[in-house]
């Protein structure tokens, strides 16, 4: 009789914690099935790569000058003696020097001239070195009759190439040993996101006609990889006011006037953004004139660290990485979590109700609900609810899983039930038997 009693307790005991339980965190949600269609994001199976030769400049056919280029001049009897041989210069990595050479050198200063003894400064930005030879002579031979004309001896030839410096700062993880796994792998159980991010800056000289986005990239590592973001920032320095920006940005945080996310902050004329891969719909309309670089221009790569969705409830707790190049939907989330997808052997997580974690028991149901907390702009959220049963026969109920997704597994009221009845049997053929071997 005391057995009976006990066993009574035990099971108010149970179907009170069973009820506790079922009245606890219900997140109300919209039916998958009914939620706007631009709230569920785009397949990034359908982004195509931006064509490498949109990312270079089209050099000219012949090189045209500008200022930063160095001549080689010769000019008998005003740069140069008549009895000497004009000097011969030979490509010289330390001194910059590519081609061989003749004359004496002679820089193109900032406004596109040169100064040459006894006549005036001579405009040469946009001309070829025949063209600028013939621009030479007629200063000595014809405006200033210093040379006789048709019997001058003038040799014009390009020593050292204009350069551009450019700044490029890549934020990608940089390989294996990086704690952001691609392709939806979980990084540290949550807690090491970035934690092994390794940036890296590098200060480039680009030749002239050269001076691009995809030359900068490739003097940098090549395109970025799958842990960097899908576009490059170009900031420019010719008109970057960063004081004035970051001011901005600051009162744009604090709500003055608006509050938006940090990666939907407006930007200014000095930042252009070239995407390296994109939508079908969106095909990007930058032009040539975006991606040439001047000096003093920086080239940042970002790290796609903010792209992670999160799991929890009757998941394990985590961060995930989500796959650049590929689409990962619900089901294909919770199983990376290590969650039950379907009733394949009938299995659930240990714990009691909806708890998350732990080792597999091959007794009770799983659960078959799921709800995305999915970020929308101006901070808002909508709650997205699927039935995991039905995505696996309704592919239109597998939602995509978008960064910054909360992934939350729950179980039904039915498998709460189903499994607190599952245990009570369980304990009570558990507690008939140490019951009979204390009888006896």
């Amino acid at each position: 009789m005391q057995a009976i009693s006990t066993r009574s307790r035990t099971l108010r005991c149970a179907l009170g914690a069973c009820f506790l339980a079922l009245a606890g965190c219900q997140t109300p949600a919209i039916e998958a099935s009914r939620v706007p269609r631009e709230f569920l994001g785009m397949p990034r199976t359908e982004m195509q790569e931006i064509t490498m030769t949109r990312l270079r400049q089209n050099p000219p056919k012949v090189y045209q000058l500008g200022p930063g280029d160095t001549l080689g001049i010769y000019i008998e009897t005003v740069l140069g003696k008549s009895d000497e041989p004009p000097p011969v210069h030979y490509p010289d990595e330390k001194s910059g020097m590519t081609e061989p050479s003749l004359g004496f050198p002679v820089p193109i200063r900032e406004d596109g001239t040169i100064a040459l003894p006894l006549v005036d400064p001579i405009k040469l930005t946009g001309l070829t070195l025949t063209q600028a030879t013939m621009a030479i002579r007629r200063a000595y031979s014809i405006e200033r009759k210093i040379l006789p004309e048709g019997k001058d001896r003038i040799i014009v030839t390009l020593q050292r190439h204009r350069k551009h410096k450019i700044l490029v700062v890549r934020e990608e993880a940089g390989g294996a040993n990086s704690a952001v796994q691609t392709g939806g792998g979980q990084m540290n159980n949550g807690l090491g996101i970035g934690l092994s991010k390794r940036g890296t800056g590098a200060l480039v000289s680009l030749d002239a006609y050269e001076n691009d986005l995809l030359h900068a990239l490739s003097a940098t590592g090549g395109l970025p990889g799958l842990d960097a973001q899908n576009e490059v920032l170009i900031f420019r320095g010719a008109n970057m006011d960063g004081a004035t920006r970051d001011k901005l940005l600051a009162d744009l945080n604090l709500g003055r006037p608006i509050c938006t996310d940090p990666q939907e902050l407006p930007d200014d004329d000095s930042i252009v953004r070239i995407p390296i891969r994109f939508f079908p719909d969106e095909v990007p309309t930058f032009t040539e004139d975006d991606v040439i670089l001047q000096t003093g221009d920086i080239v940042y790569v970002q790290s796609r660290e903010r792209e992670v969705y999160y799991t929890g409830g009757a998941l394990r707790g985590g961060a995930s990485q989500l796959p650049r190049d590929y689409d990962l939907d619900i089901l294909g989330a919770v199983a990376l979590a290590q969650g039950s997808v379907g009733y394949g052997g009938v299995a659930q997580q240990s714990g009691v109700g909806g708890g998350g974690g732990g080792s597999t028991q091959n007794i009770g149901f799983p659960p078959t609900r799921a709800v995305i907390l999915r970020r929308l702009p101006g901070h808002r959220q909508i709650a997205i609810k699927v039935d995991l049963c039905k995505a696996l026969a309704n592919p239109a109920e597998r939602i995509l899983i978008q960064p910054e997704d909360v992934i939350v597994v729950q179980y039904t009221l039915l498998e709460e039930l189903g499994n607190i009845g599952l245990r009570l049997v369980q304990f009570n053929f558990l507690f008939s038997g140490f019951s009979g071997n204390g009888a006896q």
